[in-house]
């Protein structure tokens, strides 16, 4: 009879406490969750590095060197996804007497520490374009940001729909707007390759490609706490090197790679003699290793040494650096591109509180929260149009909305400090862009009529009407009010080319905030003047 395992319960409740909300605040497209939840975020180890959040690294580094990998299954939103999906593969899979699930596999240590250096040296020169494919964090919420969360909206608007028709009006009909197709592929490929690698061999992504796993690993394998055989329980079953989702446990030898384990203890689980125990052991002291007959790994059958590994690492090796540089050029070669072409393209809008373009391609990840999060819907993730250095990053895109003049919801949460926190005092005069007027586009030039939404919608009143034909009026830009929320070229009726838009800062700057008018009090009389 196995033993009832609590340390799997614990490590279970700690992911559902992380993993729900994390996921619940991606897909909440209704506001009905508070926005406190952000907070898990800000735990996530690869912003907190991007962000020099030197607290919380210290933190985190702490917690893997006494306790191990306890981070990838309990903190991590994609860690605790992929065992998810594992337990999803495993479901109705009748367990056969010899069947193997899992088995061990040596460490491909000089892939991940070399993916481990190159993603640093990168994320120093301001380069974050690997950090924004491995962060397991923001692929996680790029698969929620969309692939889940249509899939929710989608679900809501057919149940409003048949509601709708018993005269039951308690949910409403959604519209989904911040999908955009790179930021769908994006999503769709990384949901392939969790499942991908985490049906055939458990946390290979964890282990192998991904840069926190790899950081984590440098300390949980001096862990004072790690799992350890008893020998004298063992009876060389072999069922928790099975079921070791990190393939870190050799059996046969009685040895378990701590820096590849994830403290998941399955295997403690697994084991009906307590064979296997989570334990305090100091550094310094060793496992002693059961003799084996089996011939070195590091010789062939022939007894020649096997170089093959070597050559491959190698060729790996090469084939990244070389590509760095080709990655570097083509983002540069399609801006040049595009000006041979003699078509002029504005650098994007960055949300407020980014403080400049090239600030805010190093820190951002996107992860997508800022997107999902935002009450206007204005942020959309970008494609190849402005590079690959802003791949799938946050632009305020005033297609049908604009960015709300007291609004800060994007700066609450954004975990990595690309979007600076803003009270709403400096969101109320931080200036993103300026409004730029085309009057050969406008309505009242060329077709006489009177219009003025853009003045309407303008909330500093830089966009205002002067006098131009008669009775006419046209708009007129004050760019020293101006702070690029958009609201004048989201409302702007002329198409498809708009006749106000709103041209992005580099670098934000700061603008005075319009001076309300007094108002007077006036006395009232009984006769009403």
């Amino acid at each position: 009879m196995k033993k009832r395992n609590y340390l799997k319960g614990l490590r279970v409740l700690l992911a559902i406490l992380f993993f729900v909300p994390i996921l619940l605040l991606f897909v909440d497209f209704s506001g009905v969750l508070p926005n406190s939840v952000h907070r898990l975020l800000h735990l996530q180890l690869m912003p907190a590095l991007l962000g020099g959040m030197v607290g919380l690294i210290v933190f985190h580094f702490l917690l893997a060197l006494v306790f191990g990998r306890i981070y990838c299954s309990t903190i991590c939103p994609a860690g605790v996804f992929q065992d998810i999906i594992n337990r999803l593969f495993c479901i109705g899979k009748k367990k056969k007497k010899g069947s193997r699930r899992f088995t061990y596999h040596k460490p491909m240590n000089r892939l991940r520490y070399v993916l481990l250096a190159i993603t640093a040296v990168m994320a120093v020169f301001g380069f974050s374009g690997l950090c924004l494919l491995l962060d397991p964090y923001s692929n996680f919420g790029r698969i929620a940001a969309s692939l889940f969360r249509p899939v929710v909206m989608w679900g809501n608007n057919i149940l409003a729909d048949q509601l709708m028709k018993v005269d039951n009006y308690s949910l409403f009909q959604v519209t989904i707007s911040t999908v955009t197709v790179s930021g769908l592929i994006a999503a769709t490929i990384a949901l392939l390759v969790f499942i991908v690698m985490t049906v055939f061999r458990g946390r290979l992504f964890c282990n192998t490609v991904c840069p926190v796993g790899a950081l984590l690993s440098l300390f949980s394998r001096y862990s004072f706490f790690h799992i350890t055989f008893d020998k004298e329980a063992c009876t060389h079953c072999g069922n928790c090197e099975h079921t070791c989702k990190a393939e870190a446990i050799d059996s046969k030898k009685l040895t378990v790679d701590t820096s590849r384990c994830v403290d998941c203890f399955n295997c403690v689980s697994s084991c009906a003699k307590g064979g296997l125990q989570y334990r305090l052991q100091f550094p310094g002291k060793k496992q002693e290793v059961a003799p084996v007959n089996n011939p070195p790994a590091q010789e062939s059958q022939s007894g020649q040494p096997d170089t093959k590994g070597r050559r491959t690492f190698l060729a790996t090796s090469a084939t990244v650096a070389a590509s760095l540089p080709i990655v570097s050029a083509i983002a540069e070669g399609g801006k040049g591109k595009m000006k041979r072409k003699g078509r002029k393209k504005w650098p994007p809008v960055t949300p407020p509180g980014s403080i400049s373009l090239e600030r805010f391609k190093d820190k951002c990840t996107g992860c997508q929260i800022c997107v999902v999060r935002c009450p206007s819907q204005v942020l959309r993730p970008t494609g190849l149009e402005y590079g690959l250095d802003y791949m799938l990053k946050p632009r305020l895109a005033y297609i049908s909305s604009y960015c709300n003049y007291e609004c800060t919801v994007c700066s609450d949460v954004c975990p990595t400090g690309a979007i600076k926190p803003l009270t709403v005092e400096e969101k109320t005069t931080t200036q993103v862009g300026i409004a730029t007027f085309f009057k050969g586009r406008c309505v009242v030039n060329t077709e006489e009529k009177d219009c003025g939404a853009c003045a309407e919608h303008c909330p500093t009143q830089a966009v205002h009407m002067v006098p131009y034909k008669g009775t006419l009026t046209i708009p007129q830009v004050n760019p020293d009010l101006c702070i690029g929320c958009g609201g004048c070229e989201s409302i702007c009726p002329v198409r498809p080319m708009r006749a106000i838009i709103v041209k992005s800062n580099v670098e934000h700057k700061f603008v005075e905030k319009p001076k309300e008018e007094e108002i007077k009090e006036v006395e009232v009389d009984d006769f009403g003047f």
